[in-house]
Formats: C-alpha cells, sequence, structure tokens
C-alpha cells in the first residue's frame, strides 16, 4: 500500500505501500475545503486524496498496520528522509533539495558507506546531527521485529556498527559487499533522522535521555512513541511531533481522515514549500471526488480509469488530466498459515491452477479501461526495465479454466455440485498433496478493501472465472486500512489467522524503490510478507539481488517468482488518474507513488 513500500522503507505498500484506492459508489466526501467556484488563494491548495483512504499515521517508523504510501508522504513533509529517493523531479534517483544527507561515500571494498549531513536545523532551533541518525538506528536496531520494513539479514541486521564520526559525519559497516545502488535506494533510503533531543523518553512527563543507547531503554522508547502515534486525534496539539526538519509543520489531523498541513517557516533546507497551506481532503468513494472536482473545490484529486471518457468535462472546468504510471505490481497474498485453506494453498498445482483462472488481458482492457497490464511475475511490466525476465514477460502459466480443472482433477479433486473436492487425499503425484484432507472444498475467502466500482467489478469478474475452474470465491470488504490490519503474519493457531485471500491493490498493491527486490515482499520472515510464503531457494535468489552488480540476478529471481507463484498475480493499473487545476505545476508525478506538496505551486500557466 505500498501497501503499502512502501515512501522510503517502502512499505508503506503497500505498502508500500501502497494499499489507496478509487472509490464508485456516490456518498459523501467526509471532508471539506475552503476553494470555491473553481477560484483558489494562492496560499493554499485543495487536495483530494484517494477515495476511501484515511491517514492514520505520523510516526516516520512504519508498521505493519498502517503501511500506506499516503502516511508517508505525509511524514516526509513534516521530516526529511536522511536520502529522499524518489521520482519527484521526473527520474527515479536522489533529489538531494529534500534530504538531510549531502553526500553517501562508499568504501571501495563496498563494505561501509559514510555519510555527510547539511547544515540543517530542527524547526526549534537545534541543529540536527549524527547523534539523530543513531537515535533512528538504535530504536529499529532494537524493535526491528515490529518494524514493518525489517526483513531478517537485511536492514538493520546487516549493519555490523553505527560510527559517529562528528556532528555531521557517520560510518555505517555492513557485513559483507553489496549492490551500492541497492543500499542506497533501498535500505539507506529507510534511515528517519528524527529529534532525539524531544523523543528520547518514555512518557510525557518523562526526561529526555540517552534511553536509546541500551536496548531495554530503546523498547521503552519505542513503546512510547507508537502509543503517542496512535493518537490521531491529539497530533495537533501533541508537543512530540511539533519539533519538524521539513518544509512543513502539522495545523491540523482529524480522525475522518483531513490533515492540515502549513509551511515551516524554520526550514532551513533545498525543498522549500511554494504554497503555505496545503488540505489534505478524504473522500468515500471517487464519485464524491469528482462531484468535488467539478464543483471547482479541490484543486487536485482523482477520477476511475473508467471514467477517461469524461476527461473534455473536467478539461472543460479548468483541469489538466494526467495519468499517473506507478512501479508497482498487483497482486492478492495468500496466507499460507490458513487453518483451513493453508495447506491447499501450499500446493503449488493448486496455485497454477489458480493463476490459470486469471484472465489478466481481459480485466486490465475491461474493468481497466485499457490503463492497466498484466503482472505475471514480482517486477513491475509497465514500465521498460532490465530487471523483467523473459520466463515473467512471456506468462509461464496463460489462462486457460479447462487446463486448470486438469490440474485439479489430476490431483485428486472431483468436482461435486460445482465446486471441487479432494476425494484422494495424500501426498503421491497424483493426490490432493501433503496436509489436505479428504472432503477438503477448493472455497476460498478473499478480504478486499472496500469503496471501489473497479475493485468489485475485477472480484465478481474472477467469481465467474474461478467458477468455472470450480474453485468457490467468496468476497468480504472493508476499509483498506482495516484489510491491512487483518491480513498480517499469524501462525495456524492465532485468533487473527482468519483471512485467506487479501487485497489492498486497487491503485497498486506493492510500491518499489528503485531497485526491485523484494527481500520485504517474499524473503522467509520479511516484514511485508504478509502470507508467510517461504522458499529457501527463493531466499539466496533475493540475497543475491542485493549483493551482485549484475541485472542477471534480478532476472533469476523474477523468472523464479513468476514460475512459484507466491501470490495471485493481478493486472497493475496506473496508481490513479490525476485531475490537476491549470495553473498548478512544479512537480513530477512520482512513480513511487509519493506526493511531494512543497514542490507544487500556482504558475499561473
Amino acid at each position: 500500500m505500498f501497501p503499502a513500500r512502501t515512501a522510503s522503507g517502502r512499505r508503506w505498500a503497500l505498502v508500500a505501500g501502497a494499499a489507496v484506492l478509487s472509490g464508485a459508489l456516490l456518498t459523501g466526501c467526509s471532508g471539506g475545503g475552503d476553494s470555491s467556484s473553481g477560484g483558489h488563494s494562492s496560499d493554499s491548495i485543495n487536495y483530494a486524496l484517494p477515495a476511501n483512504f484515511t491517514p492514520n499515521w505520523i510516526l516516520p517508523i512504519g508498521t505493519a498496520a498502517h503501511l500506506n504510501t499516503n502516511n508517508a508522504s505525509i511524514s516526509q513533509a513534516l521530516w526529511e528522509p536522511l536520502i529522499a529517493y524518489d521520482g519527484s523531479t521526473g527520474e527515479v534517483g536522489w533529489n538531494k533539495d529534500n534530504s538531510l544527507a549531502t553526500a553517501a561515500d562508499f568504501a571501495k571494498d563496498n563494505k561501509s558507506v559514510t555519510l555527510t549531513l547539511g547544515n540543517r536545523h530542527w524547526s526549534d532551533g537545534k541543529p540536527i546531527t549524527s547523534r539523530d541518525v543513531e537515535f533512528w538506528f538504535n530504536l529499529v536496531k532494537a524493535n526491528k521485529a515490529d518494524w514493518a520494513s525489517y526483513s531478517p539479514g537485511k536492514a538493520p541486521d546487516n549493519w555490523t556498527s553505527f560510527k559517529t564520526v562528528d556532528d555531521t559525519h557517520f560510518t555505517l559497516t555492513f557485513d559483507k559487499a553489496y549492490n551500492r545502488q541497492w543500499m542506497l535506494a533501498n535500505e539507506l533510503s529507510m534511515i528517519r533522522t528524527m529529534p532525539q533531543h524531544v523523543w528520547d523518553k518514555t512518557s510525557d512527563s518523562g526526561t529526555v535521555s540517552d534511553q536509546d543507547r541500551t536496548a531495554a531503554g530503546a523498547k521503552k522508547v519505542w513503546t512510547y512513541l507508537n502509543k503517542a502515534a496512535k493518537n490521531i486525534s491529539g497530533y495537533a496539539s501533541d508537543p512530540l511531533w511539533k519539533t519538524v526538519s521539513g518544509p512543513y509543520t502539522l495545523k491540523s489531523f482529524s480522525t475522518a481522515g483531513k490533515v492540515q498541513l502549513t509551511a515551516n517557516a524554520k526550514y532551513d533546507g533545498g525543498g522549500k514549500a511554494h504554497i503555505k497551506d496545503v488540505n489534505l481532503l478524504p473522500f468515500t468513494t471517487t464519485d464524491a471526488e469528482a462531484n468535488a472536482l467539478r464543483a471547482g473545490t479541490v484543486d487536485y484529486g482523482y477520477i476511475n480509469a473508467t471514467d477517461l471518457g469524461q476527461k473534455a468535462s473536467f478539461t472543460s472546468r479548468g483541469y489538466r488530466v494526467e495519468p499517473w504510471a506507478g512501479w508497482a505490481i498487483t497482486y492478492m497474498p495468500y496466507n499460507f498459515n490458513n487453518p483451513s485453506m493453508g495447506a491447499v494453498f501450499k500446493q503449488l498445482y493448486a496455485r497454477q491452477a489458480i493463476q490459470r483462472s486469471v484472465d489478466q488481458k481481459s480485466l486490465s482492457k475491461v474493468i481497466f479501461n485499457g490503463t492497466a497490464v498484466p503482472t505475471y511475475g514480482p517486477i513491475p511490466q509497465g514500465q521498460t526495465s532490465d530487471f523483467v525476465s523473459p520466463v515473467q514477460k512471456n506468462n509461464p502459466y496463460p489462462f486457460d479454466t479447462a487446463e486448470a480443472r486438469k490440474l485439479l482433477t489430476s490431483h485428486g479433486w472431483t468436482e461435486q455440485g460445482g465446486t471441487m473436492v479432494c476425494t484422494d487425499a495424500g501426498s503421491g503425484d497424483d493426490q490432493c498433496g501433503e496436509g489436505v484432507a479428504k472432503g477438503t472444498k477448493f472455497r476460498m475467502q478473499v478480504l478486499s478493501q472496500s469503496g471501489s466500482a473497479v475493485t468489485d467489478n475485477m472480484m465478481s469478474a474472477l467469481q465467474s472465472s474461478f467458477a468455472k475452474t470450480g474453485i468457490k470465491f467468496d468476497i468480504k470488504t472493508a476499509p483498506v486500512n482495516s484489510v491491512l490490519s487483518q491480513s498480517g503474519q499469524c501462525k495456524p493457531g492465532d485468533s487473527h489467522c482468519k483471512w485467506q485471500l487479501s487485497f489492498f491493490g486497487t491503485a497498486g498493491s506493492w510500491y518499489f524503490p528503485a531497485y526491485p527486490s523484494g527481500d520485504s515482499l517474499f524473503q522467509t520472515g520479511g516484514g511485508s510478507n504478509f502470507g508467510s510464503y517461504s522458499n529457501p531457494a527463493v531466499d539466496k535468489l533475493i540475497s543475491r539481488t542485493t549483493t551482485s552488480d549484475s541485472t542477471e540476478a534480478v532476472q533469476e529471481y523474477s523468472a523464479a517468482l513468476a514460475k512459484d507463484l507466491p501470490v495471485i498475480w493481478l493486472p497493475e493499473p496506473d496508481y490513479q488518474v490525476s485531475v490537476v487545476k491549470k495553473g498548478l505545476g512544479g512537480f513530477a508525478q512520482d512513480s513511487l507513488a509519493n506526493f511531494h506538496p512543497a514542490m507544487w505551486q500556482w504558475t499561473g500557466k
């Protein structure tokens, strides 16, 4: 949503980031605005958040229940990343104007990097120093299992030491040599410099000290900050969130999702805000958002891809319509530990039958009005790159429900009353497979995000094609934040392990950093490996993508997961179809799905 990874650390994807959506049923807007009759103040902007998205996290460390790319975008406007590696300038790369670091000097052996901080200050006037980076490092190191971007063996595990050189220089040492591009784009970009002199305490009334320098203290500080971050209604008044480094400060943040940012007068970086007040407005559906666009009360919003035929109605009102392509994949994760269907999902032939029942080409053309591209593996296919393998490009499991049925009937399944039932249990080559009990019905349920006609239509289409294979597909819907919170990693006996399939990808399920390795998503124990997929051979391939400078490593990983099907691959749509008031410029649509309000400006053109 991500998720979304999605933002720095990506993965707020879904995570992310990641997980944002478009809507369709006509209901009301849950936020307001101060533009009217198509006019606007040059000092303000009304930005419509994607429909049915409610921002719900401010702490610049993501946890599994808060994997929203938009959460990260808001956070980054308040606390600039150490390294802003994004697509805000039109090309994915290091945007130094919105970064606290000015240089990253790798050792010749690629086993360490020394980073340089600029001459920057917090909004309270205190200098930003290496100690503030160490604070983040210590918290993440001691609480890595709760950090959504954590994958075993990756950051912070592979950062063996943090050494302060002086106030503006520090060195991270690695456990081995790494691909510089991967380390910079995927790991160093996750670091979020935080105000140690304000946040390093364990209670509101507690004294700030060096609590983070012991594991026990770091855990207490983590608990305190996360508890404070759950109090959404208190964001604007809590002193914790008033010390910032970014171009904006927080003016208000409602539980309904309306967020107001105002320019940080003390900001001393290169990405100064051009528009003083930014109103981020929540909507329950895309129809409600489109109505606000037609009324001129929104300066920057979105419409469904299915509404592109109405483009003229928006351009005639002084807008320009721009599809926003994303560097992402879309998928539906299996819960391999679900007590009733997990054993079925673990059978490769069963996953092959499911995938062969998905008509991605028709879904892309009909449901997404031609604005989506099929996804056949773990690497984005909507944009040309050297990372996609020939195996993934050529689709190893083309749509064919007759072949899907054969896969099931040749493995001990018999159709009864329209649904396949395991009639020959066992682990033989022609049986249902280990752990699949006789009498098991091939009936699976998806928990899908609500509020989107596009998603609802796709789920209905999938339901029909699965039925042709003999697979019963039940659909349950919930708001995206609820879907994410209910779809976490679990063990078979856990009370929260009831989910079987999850979908949070109307606008793409996972937005990658520049280098599309799969350590968070598909490595055993990965922080955003929701369904607990595990394959030792794939783990080795993923590790190789992080150390090898050759694109061959990524292509081998691409081919392996195109074949092994850790998730159900689905069409990847454009992130959004943006509708922007003419005269608003200064920005590029970031293919990593972040928005950058400091770059927005009224140009009058």
